[in-house]
């Protein structure tokens, strides 16, 4: 017969192997080799907010797309005109002449473009609530486009002659 004192000696050693076990996975776990060069790691996403292809638009198009939060995009005016904006300057690429048309995604209540438009001289809304800053003869003028005002002039259509605008910002209203 085993004593007492042997059983409990044996579950003790038994219990202090187990537990010197289960360290010893845990170190060769934490020990596993990772990456052995930083150039191995992925990139981190960081979001910058700018206009994808926006060198490629300002050349075929004319206009420069800077920032934007994906809620106003440049588009084709046969397809939509949620915003259209009005130029004096003619290019090629712009169909109908004069004008550069805008989509609004999601819900139409949010929505940010930083863009430069030479020789604005209106923006129009197809029902959407927009603000519009343009820059006219060096001074910030701001044009707020809505259903019951769904034009607003800029620069030289506001009658002043001589005063083309600059569209800067786009910015959704809801």
């Amino acid at each position: 017969m085993i004593s007492r004192a042997r059983k409990m000696l044996f579950a003790g050693v038994a219990g202090a192997v187990s537990v010197v076990l289960s360290f010893s996975a845990l170190g060769l776990a934490a020990a596993a080799p990772g990456p052995a060069d930083d150039d191995e790691m992925p990139p981190v996403g960081v979001e910058t907010f700018e206009y994808p292809d926006a060198a490629k638009i300002e050349k075929e198009r004319g206009i420069i797309l800077r920032k934007g939060d994906g809620h106003i995009l440049l588009a084709d005016c046969g397809v939509t005109n949620d915003i259209a904006i009005m130029t004096s300057k003619v290019h090629p690429a712009q169909k109908p002449q004069n004008t550069y048309c805008f989509k609004v995604t999601g819900t139409g209540k949010s929505g940010y473009l930083a863009l430069e438009v030479p020789e604005t001289f209106n923006v129009m809304t197809g029902g959407h609530a927009v603000r519009a800053t343009a820059v006219v003869d060096g001074k910030t003028q701001v044009v707020e486009v809505n259903k019951a005002h769904k034009t607003g002039a800029i620069g030289e259509g506001t009658g002043n002659d001589g005063e083309t605008g600059i569209l800067v910002e786009l910015r959704l209203i809801g």
